[in-house]
């Protein structure tokens, strides 16, 4: 039996993002840290995203964008949307998910979700298939 793969809670971003699902974060070469570390080796869209950053974020508790005044404001609707048509993954149900269950059963449902039932790998939330055995 496959043993499922497990995430940190720091690679959670804020809005809702598994950054240990990201092709930059998976990839050997250019590897980003993931969202909620501060370092020059994020790729530039990284590094360009305001969520991060954001004002309304740091007044937060949780530095969730769910426990925001704003939520859900038009970059995380914007965001959720292009995840949801292109990756079928949904920034608001995450956020939803981590806010009503606690990130701890977040980070169980993913490890599930996205382990290779082939190998065991990370499988990204940017590709088909399972970047180390191809299987879908």
């Amino acid at each position: 039996m496959i043993q499922s793969v497990s995430f940190e809670k720091h690679l959670i971003a804020p809005c809702g993002m598994n950054c240990g699902t990201c092709i930059g974060y998976l990839r050997d070469k250019d590897k980003c840290p993931g969202c909620r570390i501060i370092s020059s080796d994020k790729a530039i869209i990284v590094n360009r995203c305001i969520i991060p950053g954001c004002s309304y974020l740091q007044k937060t508790t949780s530095k969730f964008c769910y426990d925001c005044e704003k939520y859900p404001c038009r970059r995380i609707k914007n965001l959720d949307k292009r995840y949801r048509t292109k990756y079928r993954t949904s920034f608001i149900e995450n956020l939803t998910m981590i806010k009503e269950n606690g990130l701890h059963s977040f980070l169980v449902f993913e490890a599930k979700r996205r382990t290779c039932k082939n190998c065991g790998s990370v499988l990204s939330v940017h590709r088909d298939n399972c970047i180390k055995c191809n299987q879908i």
